[in-house]
């Protein structure tokens, strides 16, 4: 029995034979140049859109590889350091429309949706016509609509890439998968306008034509596109930050299924047209890729006999331990996805938290396992099911469950902090154990150039009087955070590592500033966490002590020094993170900055304008580090 969308002869790609032409022989000319023959539209648009995003993404990686594999020669000319300067600049710069209060992207990313911007629109509204002559002989498909339609289905397989958490371009490029999610929805946004030119050519012919009726009941491919057009519609405008925002879990519970309703119905309208079949197929096997892999990493790289710990350490603070085998390696600021099977529902669902520890890969004390640590704030929703099979059904306050893993993903591609000379990160609410790998790593790094001095030191005949002139590195940690109980908790975690590793702390090596918000008993932790990185005036307005800077947070009156081997400061009130960024980035005797910052979109923003602002001081030559790399994670994507 024959099937209403397929065209028959069944054929996987249809004939590009167009046939003899009737018409006049200028008419024939006419309508068979490259950009109006509709036998090579797929290749003409649809693989020139492809071969767009490969070269747009050669480049980026081309660019990536350059600066991870350039030579510490080339790293120290000026000429070079200009060009990473002017480069870093793009991907840290952003500006705000406070009109409408939107951050745009970065300048790197403008300037790639610019390009992108450019491409299509040339591409649609460049080639003339629109419409064909009024006469059947030219067809019944609108230019206009051809074009359109291929350059959709053109993007597609990229638009589906860049939303996947495992994928070759974010492993090319040395960026984390959730950077891409930008690409992914303004690439959707992309997708749904050409999928509307294409649409509505087809009804303005028609309509012109009076065949609108007819075609709408008997023509199939109009059903089809109808049935794409609308979960497109859907999936495109329900991710608008505040409407997903508003109905998270509404949204993330009907993402798939409606995606899958596109991509079918999208299968069904194009119908094996030309070489359609081969963009589904490339989608397809690339998502599968994607997904194998991650499930390979879950069953294969960690189990299924993995078991978490969950602890409460205070009411506003859960801390998760998992024993993973000794081939688990991870990096600081890398995230895991954990799927707990005892929690109903959730046990369908992996969910993202910050890894805030590090493992015994070095195995000095020999353990067969290292153990992932996670720190997790107890909201609504999942988190708060997790506390609450903490404290109801666990053992002195904690519960083992089963969990499955999966990752890791993100974290740092490029040089860690501890190959520069001086070392910031920046930690709010929420994500202040974001910070904790990046401290553990500088003390190791730390223990082992000073034990390398001291062996030096000993095989030399006189003291080296040299190195006592450099300035020693050194870390600064700028904590903001509403629940007192962090730096106890932040504290055992330190102590730990020190005695499983068998280090000692290096003096000045490491500062840690920890600024307390607000009073304990304030529950409303995020609106604390949007408003970290507030003005010295607005601290002034609430009575809060101020402290501006590093320098000026150590010598405060609201500093209490806790009585520690850290020696971490407990500061009352909201830190200047800006500040904090510009003070260790005009630092004069500092030759390179490595920061790391794990916040809301408030703390980002003023990270990365001052880090931008360092990286204009470099490309004006102007007296500081040569130098400056940010890391960034927001809270959420």
């Amino acid at each position: 029995m024959a099937i209403a969308w397929l065209m028959y002869p069944l054929m996987y790609h249809s004939s590009r034979d167009p046939g003899e032409c009737t018409m006049t022989p200028e008419q024939c000319y006419y309508k068979s140049r490259t950009f109006r023959n509709w036998y090579i539209a797929d290749l003409v648009y649809g693989r020139g859109t492809v071969y767009f995003f490969l070269i747009t993404i050669l480049l980026c990686v081309a660019g990536f590889w350059a600066l991870k594999t350039s030579p510490a020669a080339l790293r120290a000319r000026a000429s070079w350091q200009k060009s990473v300067a002017v480069f870093r600049f793009t991907a840290y710069r952003r500006y705000e429309i406070k009109a409408i209060g939107y951050q745009t992207p970065t300048l790197g990313v403008m300037a790639i949706l610019a390009v992108g911007f450019i491409f299509f629109t040339a591409m649609t509204l460049g080639p003339k016509p629109y419409y064909w002559p009024s006469t059947a002989s030219f067809g019944d498909s609108p230019p206009l609509a051809t074009r359109a339609g291929w350059m959709a289905l053109g993007a597609t397989p990229f638009m589906i890439l860049f939303a996947t958490k495992a994928n070759m371009i974010a492993s090319l490029a040395g960026v984390s998968h959730e950077k891409f999610i930008v690409f992914h929805t303004w690439l959707a946004w992309a997708v749904l306008v050409l999928a509307l030119i294409h649409t509505f050519p087809f009804i303005v012919y028609n309509y012109r034509e009076k065949m609108m009726t007819m075609q709408w009941a008997t023509n199939f491919s109009y059903w089809t596109g109808v049935a794409a057009i609308v979960p497109q519609g859907y999936l495109t405008f329900m991710s608008v930050p505040w409407i997903r925002n508003a109905c998270y879990e509404f949204f993330k519970a009907t993402h798939y299924f409606m995606a899958i309703v596109f991509m079918v119905f999208f299968f069904i309208h194009c119908g094996f047209t030309l070489t359609s079949a081969d963009y589904f197929v490339v989608a397809g096997v690339l998502y599968a890729c994607s997904w194998c892999y991650s499930q390979m990493k879950t069953y294969f790289d960690h189990g299924i006999r993995r078991r978490a710990t969950i602890t409460p350490l205070s009411d506003r603070c859960l801390r998760i331990d998992v024993p993973v085998g000794p081939l688990t390696l991870w990096k600081p600021g890398q995230h895991m996805f954990l799927r707990f099977l005892t929690l109903g529902v959730h046990a369908f669902t992996a969910h993202p938290f910050t890894i805030c520890s590090l493992p015994d890969g070095d195995k000095l004390v020999g353990q067969p396992q290292s153990v992932m640590s996670f720190y997790v704030k107890p909201r609504g929703g999942f988190t708060g099911r997790l506390a609450a099979a903490a404290t109801k059904q666990g053992n002195n306050g904690s519960v083992t469950v089963p969990v499955l893993l999966e990752g890791a993903y993100g974290g740092l591609h490029g040089r860690p902090l501890t190959e520069y000379s001086r070392a910031l990160v920046i930690a709010c609410g929420s994500g202040s154990g974001f910070s904790l790998p990046f401290v553990m790593e500088w003390i190791a790094a730390t223990a082992r150039r000073n034990t390398a001095t001291n062996a030096r030191s000993d095989t030399e005949s006189k003291p080296n009087t040299e190195s006592s002139t450099v300035k020693p590195n050194k870390m600064t940690v700028v904590i903001a955070t509403r629940d007192a109980s962090t730096a106890e908790w932040y504290e055992a975690a330190l102590t730990e590592y020190l005695e499983t590793q068998k280090l000692e702390l290096q003096p000045g090596s490491i500062e840690i500033l920890l600024h307390l918000t607000t009073s304990a008993d304030d529950s409303d932790d995020s609106d604390a966490n949007s408003k970290a990185a507030s003005s010295p005036i607005d601290s002034e307005k609430r009575g809060i002590p101020h402290s501006p800077s590093a320098q000026s947070l150590a010598t405060s009156n609201g500093t209490n020094s806790h009585n520690n081997k850290f020696g971490i400061k407990i500061l009352h009130g909201r830190p200047d993170m800006a500040r904090a960024v510009r003070d260790v980035t005009s630092e004069q005797d500092v030759a390179s900055v490595g920061i790391a910052v794990c916040g809301p979109t408030a703390v980002l923003a003023a990270v990365r304008d001052e880090a931008a602002a360092a990286e204009l001081r470099i490309v004006k030559s102007a007296p500081g580090p040569k130098e400056v790399y940010l890391y960034s994670e927001m809270f959420g994507w």
